[in-house]
């Protein structure tokens, strides 16, 4: 039930400088100021109906492509700001973005960021937010920071909220996203920096029954390049209860040890 609220629209976020206006930002992102309204809640009691100010920061949704999550580079921005922002590593943050020289960015940049968007439903609240796709308050209130509809205590039915994935330093899991549902076969795809491209997968429903056995996949380019991976998840066994986690990771060529453990939270 709850997959049918995240936001599969590529989307942006934009920090609004002096002379934007909402067509002009809409324009530029090919969006609508309707859907830029909507998605950030730019109504009363919060704002002024449709008023947005320099220093605002929006979540603009394309209105006809598909895609992830694309932040646009401010002044001032840096790499290890904009990864503390979204909870997660500089060297992903530079690995997924290909940058030559991370110390070397400029306003308009386009960066693609570990995170997705969660429409907020009727009833929802941030606890139940956090607790549903298991990620912390901490981290879902600093990545929706100087958003002009946001607030910690209310929160309203359409606003896009920001979501930080689950990484490690190494790893982000695109496919499936934290809280949908997983089927037999269910394709697995995301980016990874792993020893000899090897990345490992498992699949464990909530009272520890392993549903999927561990597998190995490939990434595209091996370390210490992010290269794509892509794999599938076929169930060995039934789930014994409706909630699982996926972990993806990679072994210590060493010892054999899990390293780089991502978890994510999911449905059966």
């Amino acid at each position: 039930m709850y997959e049918l609220t995240i936001v599969t629209k590529k989307e942006f976020i934009y920090t609004v400088r002096k002379g934007d206006t909402l067509f002009r930002i809409a324009r530029r992102f090919g969006s609508s100021v309707r859907a830029i309204v909507q998605a950030n809640h730019l109504f009363s009691p919060v704002t002024d109906s449709g008023v947005i100010f320099p220093g605002n920061v929006l979540v603009v949704p394309n209105l006809s492509k598909l895609g992830k999550v694309f932040y646009v580079v401010k002044s001032g921005d840096s790499v290890s700001g904009i990864a503390s922002r979204f909870s997660t590593f500089t060297d992903l943050v530079s690995g997924i973005n290909n940058l030559a020289n991370p110390n070397l960015i400029f306003p308009d940049q386009q960066f693609l960021v570990p995170v997705f968007i969660y429409e907020i439903q009727s009833g929802d609240s941030l606890f139940d937010i956090s607790r549903r796709f298991g990620i912390s308050l901490s981290s879902i209130i600093k990545a929706n920071l100087d958003r002009p509809g946001f607030q910690k205590d209310i929160i309203w039915p359409n606003f896009h909220l920001i979501l930080p994935l689950p990484t490690s330093r190494n790893i982000v899991v695109w496919t499936p996203l934290p809280g949908t549902k997983v089927v037999s076969n269910q394709r697995i795809e995301g980016q990874a920096r792993a020893f000899e491209a090897v990345l490992n997968h498992e699949l464990i429903d909530a009272n520890g029954v392993i549903v999927s056995n561990e597998r190995f996949t490939l990434t595209d380019a091996g370390g210490p390049k992010y290269g794509n991976f892509s794999s599938t998840l076929p169930f060995d066994r039934t789930p014994t209860v409706s909630t699982g986690e996926l972990r993806v990771f990679t072994r210590s060529p060493q010892d054999g040890s899990i390293q780089d453990l991502v978890r994510i939270i999911v449905l059966f």
